[in-house]
């Protein structure tokens, strides 16, 4: 097997782990004396609600929306799928949501929420705050991905101007709540992975207007005025740690990248190759964490230390981009791309990173990979690296040569997937 074979087939065992077919059977609960209702959202939202009612009993009451992104949405008999707008949110998402927090508030003691979240959840299930409109979160949503703040960053700013995030869900259903959560998140903290609608929500209105403040997050006056208002206590908190509510709701991560990372090394191992797992909680700027990891490519290679060659180097987590051009981009072809150049096509290392969700950033791509020849073939066609790297243009360039990796939606998410080939 050639090394572009091998780096895809990693990925593919990668995938399989996260598959929601296979992992929400095994955690479903017992149904309840009373009626079901299923929510959620993300973008294994509808792959996950096809897996809750393969298994659930056909004589048991079974009902819900979950939400998901376009072109994610699955066949289902008792679940509404519905699409909606990600990684901006849309009308769409915004009325499904008012309608999940609207069944969830008609449920009693003895019905059961079964809550779906996965990576996208935050976009998706997006419901504003009163006083606020679909496109003053819009606005929000589009300045924060561009500023280069993490995930988590991200979240806390979402939920302080939400509805339905950070355990705003809970608080409005008098049922037992048992949440299933498929991690895109580091850490896998339930209270970042969809904004938490059903999590308490350690943040505070300050730590939203210091994050806006840190990264320049162009904020309209309506929501300023919410967040201020937040600070001052003229609004509500988001429900805390230690909240009452909390005492009826279970959050069960059922599926993280780690997960997958581990499976990705045991179908190595299966074809003679080593695997060094590096963890999943690699975040920074995409092209600064490549140079980290080109050096560490140098030492193994040079060396045989600390793992002895073949191995492959496998990491996960989330990257960030600051964006600065105006190209076709994607953390992870950005980051091979930085990781390319700064090998300067050392002979015998090659590397593939894809985001499991089969999109990275905005594009149609789920990564890339490169090979020792990527600057070679990518010059002869007239492409310069450093320029496109410039321009935020890591696809463009990729796409030039043939080396995107293109899955379609995968229907699952556990963030990023990283492997360094060391032969």
């Amino acid at each position: 097997m050639n090394s572009k074979d091998l780096l895809v087939a990693s990925f593919k065992a990668a995938l399989a782990a996260a598959d929601p077919a296979t992992i929400v059977p095994k955690h479903l609960p017992e149904p309840p004396k009373g009626r079901t209702l299923v929510v959620g959202a993300g973008k294994a939202g509808g792959a996950m609600a096809r897996a809750v009612e393969d298994a659930w009993p056909a004589d048991k009451p079974l009902s819900g929306v979950v939400i998901t992104r376009y072109q994610h949405s699955v066949e289902t008999k008792r679940i509404d799928v519905v699409e909606a707008g990600h990684p901006v949110p849309d009308e769409a998402g915004e009325a499904s949501a008012r309608r999940i927090l609207a069944e969830a508030g008609e449920l009693d003691p003895d019905d059961l929420l079964l809550c779906l979240m996965s990576g996208g959840g935050s976009a998706l299930m997006t419901l504003p705050a009163p006083g606020l409109t679909p496109d003053d979160l819009q606005a929000v949503n589009k300045s924060l991905l561009k500023c280069g703040a993490n995930i988590q960053e991200m979240n806390v700013v979402r939920k302080h101007l939400s509805a339905s995030q950070g355990g705003r869900l809970a608080a409005v259903c008098k049922a037992r709540i048992k949440a299933l959560i498929i991690s895109d998140v580091t850490g896998d903290d339930p209270t970042h992975i969809g904004s938490g609608p059903c999590a308490p929500d350690p943040s505070t209105y300050a730590d939203a207007l210091a994050i806006a403040a840190r990264y320049e997050v162009d904020l309209a006056e309506a929501p300023r005025k919410h967040l201020e208002s937040g600070l001052a206590g003229d609004i509500g908190e988001t429900p805390k740690p230690g909240d009452p509510i909390f005492a009826r709701v279970e959050n069960n991560v059922i599926s993280t990248s780690l997960d997958s990372l581990r499976a990705a090394e045991t179908y190595l191992k299966s074809q003679g190759i080593n695997a060094a797992v590096l963890g999943d909680s690699i975040t920074g700027e995409a092209s600064e964490a490549a140079k980290v990891f080109g050096g560490i490519a140098r030492h193994v290679k040079a060396n045989g230390n600390p793992w002895p060659t073949p191995v492959a180097i496998l990491s996960g987590g989330e990257t960030t981009v600051t964006v600065k051009g105006k190209g076709r981009g994607g953390r992870n072809a950005e980051f091979l791309l930085s990781l390319a150049f700064d090998l300067q096509g050392l002979e015998g290392v090659s590397a593939l990173s894809c985001d499991t969700d089969g999109i990275d950033g905005m594009e149609d791509n789920a990564g890339a990979l490169i090979t020792p020849d990527t600057l070679e073939r990518a010059r002869a066609k007239g492409l310069k690296p450093l320029d496109h790297l410039d321009n935020n243009d890591a696809y463009t360039y990729f796409a030039g040569i043939g080396d995107l990796v293109m899955t379609g939606p995968t229907l699952t998410n556990v963030n990023d997937f990283r492997i360094i080939l060391i032969e």
